[in-house]
């Protein structure tokens, strides 16, 4: 099989640090795989398939050297002005900020959800948001057999999701220090504020994860409403779902729509207390569903609970994925 080349941008941050954990994992016709990110962090070194790998400074001839891939998590300003670069050279980057989402050229891919956009792009691809991708995995699924009408999001986000920072802030607040990246103390707390807000009184966060699911899911006129909240937890993101149908369902059939779906836990038997958990979430890759049950305040619909690993398919693996299944077409 052919071997690749890839480039990883935001290497120390972590997302890019797990991407390099999660590449090792898949075992993907790797040959070369070069770090890059900010001046700061240049030099900084990690080890890839026992080699030693030195993080270089992501200048504007880091891709000359010619790569198939790039996965950018150094953020929307990086990206915006190096990810055209690289594509440029002939490498396809997958982006993981939020700069190219929207873009009509680019393709928004969650891998079990829409595959077939992939092969769209232009030289980028981008990966949807954290909050974003858990939901729409179990919703693409529902969506194909009782037609979705309506969803409201309720998320419970781990502090992981606002990076490093995020986690100082929770660890170095149970010491009684003050936060530094967030607004209010979070030990003890949540707040519902993810991103900045805009005018109509929604913020960025709860934006994305409203117009990346019309996107995503092909329907740019679905009515769907979000309130984004940062929680004490350290990983993996928790969000009730509460969706109105079209079509009438029959309960325990859509239980087993869902546990035979690509990429879909389900944990749901109130008996026994199961149900998923952000502390059992971690470290996978699937969106663990449950808590499934009628809402009988609508003619059809329902509410169920999601949790998933927030850096892992939220963000490094499902970059990881983009690429594997870059190199399964190019191999076809």
């Amino acid at each position: 099989m052919k071997e690749y080349k890839i480039a990883i941008v935001g290497a120390t941050g972590l997302v890019g640090r797990k991407v390099i954990e999660i590449l090792e994992e898949y075992d993907l016709p790797i040959s070369e795989c070069e770090l890059f990110a900010t001046r700061k962090s240049a030099g900084t070194d990690f080890y890839f398939r026992g080699k030693r790998c030195l993080v270089k400074e992501l200048k504007e001839d880091s891709f000359d050297e010619g790569f198939d891939f790039a996965i950018f998590s150094a953020g929307s300003t990086a990206s915006q002005k190096f990810a055209p670069i690289a594509a440029e050279k002939g490498c396809i980057v997958v982006d993981n900020s939020s700069a190219f989402r929207m873009d009509p050229s680019v393709p928004l891919v969650v891998p079990e959800v829409n595959s077939e956009e992939i092969k769209n792009n232009n030289g980028i691809i981008a990966n949807p948001n954290c909050s974003t991708i858990q939901a729409v995995i179990p919703l693409k699924v529902l969506d194909d057999h009782y037609k979705i009408k309506r969803i409201i999001y309720s998320t419970y986000q781990a502090v992981s999701g606002a990076g490093q920072e995020g986690v100082n802030d929770l660890e170095k607040g149970l010491l009684g220090e003050e936060p530094k990246k967030f607004p209010y103390p979070i030990v003890n707390n949540c707040i519902p504020h993810i991103d900045s807000f805009m005018d109509n009184g929604y913020t960025k966060e709860e934006e994305k994860m409203i117009n990346e699911t019309r996107k995503i899911l092909n329907n740019p006129d679905l009515k769907i409403t979000a309130t984004t909240v940062r929680v004490p937890v350290i990983n993996s993101h928790s969000e009730s779902i509460n969706v109105e149908f079209e079509n009438k369902f029959d309960i325990a059939e859509l239980k087993n729509v869902l546990k035979n779906a690509e990429g879909i836990i389900v944990q749901d038997d109130i008996y026994n207390n199961v149900y998923p958990l952000a502390i059992n979430a971690t470290g996978h890759d699937e969106s663990f569903v449950g808590r499934i049950r009628r809402d009988f305040s609508v003619e059809s619909g329902i509410n169920f609970w999601c949790v998933s690993d927030n850096i892992r398919k939220g963000a490094a693996s499902n970059a990881v994925q983009i690429v594997q299944k870059l190199i399964e077409n190019d191999n076809k």
